[in-house]
């Protein structure tokens, strides 16, 4: 759905609940069962809750496209198998520097001393993970490794204030792990009772005289139907396609709409105790970030179909309040190969801003914020070797190995000495030079980096031939990934959605990347998937309380 269509920005106000013609109903409604939802739907289910899930397409969102990686510490099984000591202050001093404001002290600390539990709990589900941990620093592992460094923790900055160890716990299986780590989930709400109807989308809240979200509208494919099995083939092929052909996955994405609004059947399901949205973010709604991110729009959104701000939407018909909306994170990774990451990231002035050892969405932030999205790397022959070796068949994913492939082919501009270079790519020679004198007595051990780049990463750049890269934000042949993190401001111990006053929008809740969370300031490899465990159990069991306490109400009544 677009932003100029119909429907999500205005609740369906009803007088008498009662009197309406349900098609369904449960305790807890879902609404998008990916990371968050399942989490959530398998809270409310384990505490005996009757739990409705509604999802748009099969399931699944950005979590099963993602790595599947899940940041977790303090001390976890798979850190003491790999010999890694950990406690959870370790791991709220790391994020207190991640996380900034986003969420208050005190549930950035709940959320590191609940981080074991989480993760035994996702594998009580069926997930799994393991303590092999690579021998070098990587954006990703392979598969035969399941623990890393997934943040900023070994950078010198960070660990002089928080003792750093891997947390990036990968869920196991061969491949991209985002399936790995949901599929047992889902399959485990399934058998535990959780119901699911696919191809529904909701269009719009059901609320009361007094403002209280009591149920949705939907519109489904009806099951089975030609209709229903075109569309299911049509959204796979286009979230498939979406990485590597842009223009036509739109158009196929287009296609799929229209399926939906000319074979959607309407559907009205009663919530008997709240409305979880848990929809996504907004990276595919373009008119939502012209709006509210605009430096961000010639990024390559990641996520898939249903990050269309949907979720957003209605919660602020129903009177939610959006936060951080401003707050997108733009992955630029140097690393694979390892060798870029051992030369110099200059703006359009020749200078060097970021350290370039820093994870990808660290890099990506002071390249979109600071410098106008520039970014160009520069580097010697002896690196450009070294990365096409690192580079090799087998040696790193797909995913990683091809875009630096074709820079290296098509995107290298060489100079016999720096003024030619300089020349070449456009930057003023003076201040090249003295970027890149100033870099090489740092790595000749002369002083220490201004930046706080680690010796592991400095290499010298006096021997030429020299080349540039240029890596900039809106560059089409190295494109860069960009997520939304603002989303509806939730309550931190409930997850119910906070109107304009701070008070509780009655009968809603939020989670995931749909809500605001630990997440939400800047992005750290995992958190985004252990904030939606977080804040989904957070949701479900809050859900499961308030039908407790009805329960007991009714009981003493009788």
């Amino acid at each position: 759905m677009t932003a100029m269509e119909p429907g999500l920005d205005s609740p369906l106000q009803v007088a008498d609940a009662a009197r309406l013609s349900w098609d369904d109903s449960a305790d807890l409604l879902v609404v998008g069962l990916g990371g968050a939802g399942v989490c959530a739907a398998l809270e409310a289910r384990g505490q005996g809750v009757s739990v409705l899930a509604l999802e748009r397409f099969a399931g699944g969102g950005a979590t099963a496209r993602s790595g599947g990686v899940v940041y977790a510490g303090g001390g976890t099984p798979h850190q003491a198998e790999a010999g890694i000591k950990d406690s959870p202050q370790a791991m709220f001093d790391y994020l207190r520097q991640e996380v900034g404001d986003a969420v208050s002290e005190e549930t950035l600390r709940d959320f590191c001393e609940r981080s074991r539990d989480n993760l035994a709990w996702l594998e009580r589900q069926g997930a799994g993970f393991q303590g092999s941990v690579p021998p070098m620093k990587t954006s990703y592992p392979s598969d035969k490794y399941f623990l890393y460094y997934s943040g900023n923790e070994a950078v010198p900055s960070y660990a002089a204030t928080a003792q750093p160890a891997p947390r990036g716990h990968r869920a196991l299986g061969s491949g991209m792990s985002g399936y790995n780590l949901y599929n047992p989930l889902k399959a485990s709400a399934l058998r535990q009772g959780v119901r699911l109807r696919s191809q529904c989308e909701v269009r719009r809240l059901v609320t009361d005289a007094s403002g209280r979200v009591i149920g949705v509208e939907a519109w489904e494919i009806p099951a089975g139907s030609p209709a229903a099995r075109r569309h299911a083939r049509l959204a796979r092929w286009t979230d498939a396609l979406h990485p590597y052909a842009p223009p036509l996955a739109e158009r196929l994405r287009r296609k799929v709409r229209e399926l939906e609004l000319a074979h959607g059947e309407r559907r009205l399901i009663r919530a008997l105790h709240g409305v979880l949205l848990s929809a996504g973010g907004f990276v595919f709604n373009r008119a939502m970030l012209t709006v509210h991110a605009p430096r961000y729009l010639d990024g390559l959104p990641l996520g898939t179909s249903g990050c269309n701000g949907s979720g957003l939407r209605l919660g602020r018909s129903a009177g939610g309040t959006l936060q951080r909306m401003d707050k997108v994170s733009a992955w630029r990774f140097i690393n694979p190969p390892l060798a870029w990451a051992r030369g110099v990231i200059v703006n359009a002035v020749g200078q060097r801003y970021c350290n370039e050892e820093v994870y990808g969405a660290k890099l990506g932030h002071a390249m979109v914020e600071e410098q106008g999205g520039r970014a160009i790397l520069i580097i010697n022959r002896a690196l450009f070797r070294e990365a096409f070796a690192q580079i090799g068949p087998g040696k790193v994913w797909s995913f990683q190995r091809l875009p630096a492939l074709l820079n290296l082919l098509f995107n290298a501009r060489r100079g016999n000495s720096v003024a030619q270079l300089a020349e070449r790519i456009g930057l003023p020679p003076e201040a090249l030079a003295r970027t890149l004198a100033d870099y090489n007595a740092v790595a000749r051990g002369e002083r220490e980096d201004a930046l706080g780049k680690s010796r592991g990463f400095l290499v010298s750049l006096e021997q030429g031939p020299w080349y540039a890269l240029d890596l900039s934000f809106a560059s089409k042949l190295y494109p860069c990934p960009v997520i939304t993190l603002g989303g509806l401001r939730v309550c931190e111990r409930s997850g119910q959605v906070l109107n304009h006053d701070g008070q509780p929008v009655p009968g809603l809740f939020s989670a995931g990347r749909n809500a605001v969370g630990v997440a939400s300031n800047f992005y750290v490899s995992g958190l985004s998937l252990a904030d939606c465990v977080y804040s989904g159990r957070r949701a479900g069991a809050h859900v499961a309380g308030l039908v407790r306490a009805t329960k007991a109400s009714k009981g003493e009544q009788q």
